[in-house]
């Protein structure tokens, strides 16, 4: 696992957020009672199929939602102390601008559509150095070529008046990286950062996202629903379905005692050479839309070991080992309360799921060296 397990100081610490969608009717809630901590230092990985409300919390960090959603309950506080933490929820537009780039910087999934095609790179790079930091043009540029050779830009002097276009996704990747470390923030939100790039670039954007990490002391907080990309890179993962967290636990609880269903079915979707001409394993159904989502389990309808209580109650979020916690009836109730510890995973044994092995994630995700 990254990193190793010493008590840190929370540098951001979300609790019972609540965004909803303002419609014409009704309000529907996006993110729903959701509680994250990031330690100083710290990779937490979120992960969750499209649609489960990742982005979206990822935005709120940064006072970026859109004008259709606002934080309806919650708190998010933010500090490199505790008796500085700043309460991001209750900031003023003028406050939080302050904060972007400087503190909490955000790279994000598409840097096409994220840089600026009519601004050189270097104006946008230069751009946050001298807001923040006061730097003169000549030693912001200058700034500006020693994050293009940290990040592993080539031919960093001419990539300043290039513009985006010019540039490969790889090299936009790059870019959108260096502009987020600047002002060397104590945490980089990375929303999907390798999506649509090749396997070797991949590996290198994570290989920097490493060496700010290490270097650095920057805390990440990185999205994706890539299992291998999350095994490799983070301490803890959260796994939201819905607009909730239904899992929370170290790399090791999640890949190798997975509880929830919904867990356990990403980790079976895992393609594992081991298992050549089987089928696929896949979760039925799809993600609930806001106005189909219930005061239950929202996972109930997919989840094959449903009870009735699971569609009228939403289980609440429970420890099932240190730093592991659950939200599932059926753990709590069958697992804790009678003191069995088989892993949800063991109870599909004889209905003809494939039932997840750490073997299988090992495989798929190169966690086995965990």
């Amino acid at each position: 696992m990254v990193g190793n397990q010493v008590e840190r100081q929370k540098i951001l610490d979300i609790r019972n957020l609540r965004i909803e969608l303002k419609g014409r009717r009704e309000r529907l809630a996006v993110v729903d009672g959701v509680s994250l901590s990031v330690s100083q230092g710290e990779t937490l990985g979120i992960v969750g199929e499209s649609g489960c409300g990742k982005s979206v919390l990822s935005l709120s960090m940064l006072g970026l939602l859109p004008k259709a959603m606002e934080i309806n309950g919650g708190e998010i506080w933010y500090g490199e102390r505790e008796d500085e933490a700043q309460p991001l929820h209750l900031l003023k537009p003028k406050e939080l601008r302050k904060i972007r780039g400087r503190e909490v910087a955000m790279v994000f999934q598409d840097p096409m559509s994220s840089l600026n095609n009519s601004l050189t790179i270097g104006y946008q790079v230069t751009e946050g150095l001298r807001l923040h930091l006061g730097y003169s043009r000549q030693e912001a540029a200058a700034q500006a070529i020693e994050l293009f050779r940290k990040v592993g830009l080539a031919r960093p002097e001419k990539l300043l008046k290039e513009y985006p276009h010019q540039l490969s996704g790889g090299m936009r990747q790059r870019v959108m990286i260096a502009i987020a470390i600047a002002c060397n923030p104590g945490l980089l939100i990375a929303d999907e950062p390798t999506t649509a790039l090749d396997v070797t670039i991949q590996a290198q954007i994570l290989e920097v996202m490493r060496q700010i990490r290490d270097q650095d002391g920057t805390s990440i907080v990185l999205i994706s629903h890539d299992l291998g990309l999350i095994a490799e890179m983070c301490d803890r993962i959260a796994v939201m379905y819905a607009g909730r967290i239904v899992e929370e636990g170290s790399v090791a609880d999640i890949f190798d005692r997975p509880r929830h269903p919904y867990t356990i079915g990403l980790l079976n979707s895992i393609p594992s050479p081991s298992h050549k001409g089987h089928r696929l394993h896949s979760i039925p159904g799809a993600v609930p839309a806001l106005h189909e989502r219930s005061v239950g389990c929202n996972f109930a309808p997919r989840c094959q070991y449903a009870m009735e209580c699971c569609r009228i109650e939403q289980p609440k979020l429970s420890p099932v080992g240190f730093g592991h916690t659950t939200s599932c009836f059926l753990v709590v109730e069958e697992g804790v309360r009678k003191g069995d510890n088989r892993n949800t995973a063991d109870r599909a044994e004889g209905t003809g799921e494939v039932l997840y092995e750490t073997s299988v994630a090992a495989e798929g995700t190169g966690a086995a060296s965990r």
